[in-house]
């Protein structure tokens, strides 16, 4: 685990999020122009559903929805679960027209020890586009998330989302609400929400959320749906609010212009970037394309699967007219993102920029004889292939509609995997070499390197 590095005060750490009750915690004043970020009410950590726990006989004996299956031991981590409530604004044109009472969901995925901490919390506003809570990037990214100490908290800041954890398990989540009854629609509440939510981190010597310790730098993540939300408090509602994030991740979304003075970055897979044109880098904003990955590939669907299976009964099967997800692992470069994102907040260190996956002035994607996309970042699943991965794919059906989103996957034959890599050292070496630049370029890290190896070693290519 990450050493804890230098602290930049008692609590240097900036929220993230927005607005709620009545008494405010800042690092420093906020400015007269601007509304502060009020302290939430937090309560918890709401027992869990483990054997023997007779506390959890109050709450109808569930554990949180989605509650990981990662090996928190292994790493030191615990999985905690609170309610948050206060009051939210709701916002036109950027100012507060009126207050509402919330209540809504927060989990915490932290070091159980501050020694093993970071000092950076990774702050997700949970995605909603499949009808219930998602946290798109801790599944995917969970060993790199705790193996470098962050701690990650997924808000619940969206009706969808909070409405179907109400039906899954009344008893534990019947009081949530972020409408105020019904009477804010639109989800208006929500920047307040998400950024209230990153405000109880700050509390001086560590608050029940932050479980005791202390953050320097807190980022707001989120992936598409939630991107686009975060792009809307970004552009239209922080001019007019305390600042609580030191820096956001946009990944696989929209994203600002980066014009404000935290840092911005995004990363977009090559499903995302279809049909666009290229952004340039900015003193704040660095964007990078991943060539070849998907908006929603394999990685984040293996790493749901027992979920999806224990919390909703089974995953959904889609027909789609190429095979699906593909296997270029976007939450490589996402992994590295993050790294890179706290080091620009923490040393004012700008990440390295990447070359744009090359496209026609129509935004038509160039290729590569082979299919595959020119361009972008190229991991080596990319560069020493063993199949097709594309960020393209469609709906075979009507009720596939989401196969535009899984890019495609088409493993290669006997044949042509002989003729690409006569030897298994071959096929390493292929590997390794283009891991070595990726480590290099600051686009992959090192553990995710050795992981690529030992796939390689194991996999049989070329013997």
């Amino acid at each position: 685990m990450a050493p804890r590095p230098r602290r930049l005060g008692a609590v240097a750490a900036l929220g993230l999020g927005l607005l709620l009750c009545t008494s405010t915690v800042s690092a420093a004043p906020v400015p007269a122009d601007l509304l502060p970020v009020p302290l939430p009410d937090v309560e918890g950590p709401l027992p869990s559903a483990v054997p023997g726990d007779p506390a959890a006989d109050d709450i109808g004996g569930t554990a949180p929805f989605f509650a990981t299956d990662a090996d928190l031991d292994a790493h030191g981590y615990v999985e905690e679960e609170f309610l948050l409530s206060g009051t939210a604004r709701q916002y036109s044109d950027g100012a507060a027209v009126s207050e509402h009472p919330y209540r809504t969901r927060v989990v915490v995925r932290r070091p159980a020890a501050e020694r093993d901490s970071n000092g950076t919390a990774l702050v997700e506003w949970q995605n909603v586009t499949a009808g219930y809570d998602i946290d798109a990037l801790w599944a995917p990214s969970s060993d790199h998330i705790m193996r470098s100490g962050y701690t990650w908290v997924g808000v619940s800041a969206q009706n969808v989302g909070v409405a179907h954890l109400a039906g899954w398990s009344p008893a534990r989540y019947g009081g949530l609400d972020v409408t105020d009854g019904g009477a804010v629609g639109g989800d208006r509440l929500s920047y307040d929400v998400f950024a209230q939510a990153a405000q109880a981190l700050r509390v001086p010597g560590g608050g029940p959320l932050a479980g005791g310790l202390a953050y320097d730098e807190v980022l707001a993540i989120g992936a598409s749906q939630s991107a686009a939300r975060m792009t809307v408090y970004h552009d239209q509602v922080l001019p007019h609010t305390e600042a609580v994030f030191d820096g956001y991740g946009f990944m696989v979304g929209p994203a600002p212009s980066g014009e404000r003075p935290a840092p911005v970055f995004q990363v977009l897979s090559e499903t995302d970037v279809a049909g666009s044109v290229p952004r340039e880098d900015t003193d704040t904003l660095r964007v990078w394309e991943v060539a070849g990955a998907a908006h929603s590939g394999w990685a984040g669907r293996a790493a749901r699967a027992g979920l999806e299976e224990r919390d909703l009964g089974g995953q959904t099967d889609f027909a789609c007219a190429e095979p699906p997800f593909s296997r270029v692992p976007l939450q490589h470069p996402l992994n590295a993102s993050y790294d890179h994102l706290r080091d620009w907040v923490a040393h004012g260190t700008p990440p390295p920029g990447a070359d744009p996956i090359e496209r026609t002035a129509s935004g038509e994607i160039l290729r590569e004889a082979d299919g595959h996309a020119l361009g972008g970042i190229r991991l080596s699943q990319l560069e020493a292939p063993t199949a097709l991965n594309t960020g393209t794919n469609r709906a075979a059906d009507p009720d596939s509609a989401f196969c535009y989103l899984f890019g495609t996957h088409r493993p290669y034959g006997e044949e042509e995997l002989s003729e690409r890599y006569p030897t298994r050292g071959s096929y390493v070496s292929a590997v390794v070499r283009s891991d070595v630049a990726n480590v290099r370029s600051g686009y992959l890290t090192r553990a995710d390197a050795r992981e690529n190896r030992h796939t390689a070693v194991r996999s049989g290519v070329g013997g």
